[in-house]
């Protein structure tokens, strides 16, 4: 069973920056970056997809990047300009199977972090 551990999470004001840390254990596949809030669903929001493509939510193009970590099976999330609405419990999550899909949802994924929150203050 594979492991995912995330750190960087933290509170900022409106404009500030964060960056998320997700390091998996083993083989660890189109890993991508979930958010949740209280009452709603897990939303995608930046994640590798097929041929080493990249997926971003629209609420965060231009504004979050996702690459991949210096250490094998990690990837980080860098978080400028960010906003109120940002705030929400961050999930890394990865594949068993070296197959993307272009878009994330988390039903596509068998492997999850224990989440780390940001909290972004106006």
């Amino acid at each position: 069973q594979v492991q995912l551990v995330e750190s960087g999470g933290g509170s900022v004001q409106a404009g500030g920056s964060l960056t998320l840390s997700c390091e998996a254990s083993g083989n660890a596949y189109c890993m991508t970056w979930f958010r949740q809030v209280a009452d709603k669903n897990r939303e995608g929001v930046a994640g590798f997809g097929p041929n080493a493509s990249k997926y971003y939510a629209d609420s965060v193009k231009g504004r979050f990047t996702i690459d991949r970590g210096i250490a094998e099976n990690s990837v980080y999330l860098q978080m400028n300009s960010l906003k109120p609405e940002d705030t929400a419990m961050y999930y890394c999550a990865a594949r068993d199977v070296a197959w993307c899909h272009s878009r994330p949802d988390p039903s596509q994924y068998t492997y999850w972090g224990q989440g780390t929150q940001v909290t972004v203050s106006s």
